[in-house]
């Protein structure tokens, strides 16, 4: 692996992290081509394909961004990226199972896995175990990929003097990450549609993946005491639970052309986010059975129409659901920023933590716009970019 120095990867964290996937999946790619060319081809290659395509690459600068405001950088640099890489491979494989468990035909503005595959082969609608080729296939390569991670994981841990606190991290992060998952779909099955078993939902499946543990692991790289570590905890929370609720927003309002998957996707999943509960309750609360019924009738219906999809989004407004969920999501993120400023020991990298934080959320920044649903066009938010300055409610 190319040699990189901390000032180096500050300047461009996903871009130092793209030169270490690019010597790992370049490495993992020639064993599975000696090992068997169909293979390498149909699973492999998309594994490395997608892993390197990419997203945001959030956790994987939480995680560098926590390791530096814990005053590391020098040995643990390329251990912090190695570990890095092995988090997008469990992204990876968190990503493509979801595509087949939701049915999702894209993911990233691109074709998901299995769709791709059953592309390919014409298998599309064939009936096997998993429905088709291609579902089959995207379970495999799910499993290649969590795979990647624990070899890339186990590298790491080769170099650095905290394995045991890290390996046991790294074993929550995967054990509640799948709990998570199971707890979506149980909730989908059993219709449990109450805004706290949304938020437990959440917490499990992405608030701790996605910010708790990418803040520790970095943190106990850098061999950060315990207060650190529970400060870093606790700001990583807030973040995550905001994460997941803005993303429910998303996928309610947000635009194909920024998500990457189709308008009206979680409705017609009936996918049981915090952001349905609440527009539940709030028909409840008003006794609107008409609501109550729209609800019922449209949300979970493969086949519902653009129409019916767009009367249940207007309902969410007019209850002020959607004004709810966005109001919590931003108390969420200042207060995860306020945690994160008392326990971060070096505060210039923390804050490169406070920004992806509230990026998370979608809160908006300095001179960025924040993503939102039809309607929020032009409308301000006191107390937004008040976060980074010091002037947060």
């Amino acid at each position: 692996m190319r040699t990189l120095d901390p000032p180096t990867v500050d300047r461009d964290v996903p871009a130092a992290l793209a030169l270490v996937l690019d010597d790992l999946l370049g490495r993992r790619l020639e064993e599975a081509r000696a090992l068997e060319g169909i293979f390498a081809a149909d699973i492999a290659g998309r594994v490395a394909a997608f892993t390197a395509r990419g997203g945001r690459r959030r956790r994987s600068q939480l995680l560098w961004w926590a390791m530096r405001a814990c005053g590391g950088g020098g040995d643990e640099t390329e251990t912090a990226l190695l570990t890095a890489a092995a988090v997008e491979l469990v992204q990876t494989c968190a990503l493509v199972h979801d595509d087949v468990m939701d049915g999702s035909s894209m993911r990233r503005g691109e074709p998901a896995v299995h769709d791709a595959v059953d592309r390919q082969y014409g298998t599309s609608g064939r009936p096997r175990p998993l429905v088709t080729l291609g579902g089959s296939a995207a379970i495999l390569a799910g499993d290649l990929a969590l795979t990647w991670a624990d070899d890339t994981f186990a590298e790491a841990l080769l170099t650095s003097p905290h394995s045991l606190t890290l390996g046991r991290q790294w074993r929550a992060m995967r054990t509640e990450m799948i709990a998570g998952q199971y707890l979506d779909l149980h909730g989908q099955a059993t219709n449990a549609h109450s805004p706290g078993r949304a938020i437990r939902t959440a917490i499990l499946k992405t608030a701790r993946y996605s910010a708790v543990h990418p803040l520790v692991i970095g943190a106990l790289l850098a061999g950060a005491g315990p207060g650190t570590v529970r400060g870093l905890s606790r700001a990583g929370l807030c973040a995550g639970i905001a994460f997941q609720l803005h993303d429910d927003l998303q996928g309610a309002f947000g635009d194909p052309g920024t998500t990457g998957k189709p308008a009206g996707d979680d409705i017609r999943a009936g996918k049981a986010t915090y952001l349905m509960a609440v527009g539940r309750e709030m028909c409840a609360r008003r006794g609107d059975s008409d609501g109550m019924r729209l609800l019922e009738t449209v949300v979970g219906c493969p086949t519902a129409t653009d129409e019916q999809v767009r009367q249940v989004l207007d309902l969410l407004v007019a209850h002020g659901a959607r004004a709810h969920v966005t109001a919590r999501v931003e108390r969420l993120c200042e207060r995860a920023v306020r945690v994160l400023r008392g326990a971060a020991p070096v505060q210039q990298p923390a804050e490169h933590v406070a920004r992806l934080l509230l990026d998370a959320g979608g809160v908006r920044l300095p001179g960025r716009s924040a993503v939102g649903g039809p309607g929020d066009a032009g409308r301000t938010h006191p107390g937004r970019t008040a976060v980074l300055t010091g002037r947060a409610r």
